[in-house]
């Protein structure tokens, strides 16, 4: 039986766009306030910032997309260590200034607790505040779901604040742990145990997991070399 997913993986040409959904979703939270209090460079940080980590995604993880491009979701590869992204303290600088210092107190705090076992990490919902948010973020992530689950490993994820902890439940996850962030927001860790029954991977083929060390190529033309995808 052929299932229609309401999701689509990602291509290095679908980076700007969903860059602009995860700076949406990022720019009006607590979280964005105090990474970056100022009101007029936020959206511009957070951009920068998100592209950072969106191109590293692409190539030690995967991205989805909802069909009707509404909502995204990020995800890393961690079935071993993954290095950095290439110049990441130098990118990190240029693109937040002396806001930097609070990006790296997250990273720090969040890398941390990370867990050690193999497992899919979520890095990010993007899931922008409208009238349907509820339900684009829950098709977002039950569809990454369908397909990450082929992969045969557990799924973490780090939630800022309560939200969306309704949702992650009843997806399955649990949360591993609490922690606060420096603002004094609670973090939690879920995690996801992989489900006992998963989709036959015929119907939704999940890309080969990349060697966690540098890639062959890097930048667009090597993301669009690996997948066999010709961006226009």
């Amino acid at each position: 039986m052929h299932v229609t997913l309401p999701v689509n993986r990602a291509r290095w040409c679908d980076l700007d766009w969903i860059v602009d959904l995860l700076t949406a979703t990022i720019v009006p939270t607590a979280l964005g306030a105090w990474l970056v209090p100022d009101k007029r460079r936020r959206p511009a940080v957070i951009a920068a910032v998100a592209r950072i980590w969106t191109e590293h995604a692409l190539l030690f993880g995967d991205a989805f997309l909802l069909k009707d491009g509404t909502a995204a979701t990020v995800w890393f590869h961690r079935y071993r260590p993954i290095p950095p992204p290439p110049r990441y303290d130098e990118r990190l600088d240029d693109a937040s200034g002396e806001h930097a210092v609070r990006f790296r107190r997250v990273d720090h705090i969040l890398a941390a607790r990370r867990p050690v076992e193999a497992h899919n990490h979520l890095a990010f919902l993007a899931a922008p505040p409208d009238a349907d948010r509820a339900g684009q973020a829950a098709a977002v992530l039950a569809g990454s779901h369908r397909y990450m689950d082929n992969l045969g490993l557990p799924s973490y994820a780090e939630v800022h604040g309560p939200d969306d902890i309704r949702l992650y439940r009843r997806l399955g996850y649990r949360v591993r742990h609490r922690l606060s962030r420096p603002d004094g927001v609670t973090i939690n860790l879920l995690w996801r145990p992989v489900p006992s029954v998963r989709i036959n991977p015929t119907t939704a083929p999940a890309r080969q997991v990349r060697p966690a060390g540098p890639p062959a190529l890097t930048g667009p033309v090597g993301v669009a070399a690996a997948e066999g995808v010709a961006c226009g």
